[in-house]
């Protein structure tokens, strides 16, 4: 048995209806404040239409649109929320709605310029197709170093790491030793504010 449009959702039916996983929801939630599902026993959320309808046009905005929740917000609060939600039953807001025929061209104010200010397009520059590159050969394998060098290099990574755990360890205790060492040298004034923070 159907719901009727004005019954309350539950937040798995407006997530299946929007295709918005229903964390995204809850998190809509705190992002924007005039998104207030009701709450009854144990927390559950249930979204009236209006609810729905608001929700509908925040993700068209977001998904679609491609605007920020910054940019979201910025809309509800110059706009309203009827704007936004209507976006979900297809009504353009004040804005953007399609002027009235009988309205002469350019004299209201939205209307759009006549034909004759609209500046013609610039012809579209030839593209020319590139010509297909070689691909470059892959790389053979490397050929093997030879037992000294293979040891050689062993040994130095062992060392370097071995003197960068030293150099952790100082600096574990105190930034201020080592540094120097290392050669990243702080500055006195750096040091006391890093102290001064705690860190």
């Amino acid at each position: 048995m159907a719901k009727s449009p004005q019954a309350f959702r539950t937040i798995s039916e407006v997530s299946g209806a929007l295709d918005v996983p229903a964390h995204v929801l809850r998190f809509w939630e705190t992002k924007f404040a005039q998104v207030k599902p009701v709450k009854r026993g144990g927390g559950r959320r249930y979204y009236r239409p209006e609810d729905v309808d608001l929700l509908t046009g925040i993700r068209d905005l977001l998904y679609v649109d491609g605007l920020t929740i910054k940019g979201v917000q910025k809309i509800l609060r110059e706009q309203g929320v009827r704007a936004v939600a209507g976006r979900a039953a297809g009504v353009q807001p004040p804005e953007t709605a399609e002027p009235d025929d009988d309205a002469p061209d350019g004299d209201a104010p939205g209307a759009p310029p006549s034909s004759d200010t609209i500046p013609a397009p610039a012809a579209a520059p030839e593209i020319k197709s590139a010509l297909p590159r070689p691909v470059p050969a892959a790389p053979g394998p490397a050929a093997p170093l030879p037992d000294a060098e293979a040891a050689s290099l062993r040994d130095a990574v062992a060392a370097a790491v071995t003197r960068l755990e030293a150099l952790h360890g100082r600096l574990s205790a105190d930034p201020s030793e080592g540094m120097e060492e290392a050669g990243c040298a702080i500055p006195a004034a750096a040091l006391r504010a890093r102290r001064a923070r705690g860190a």
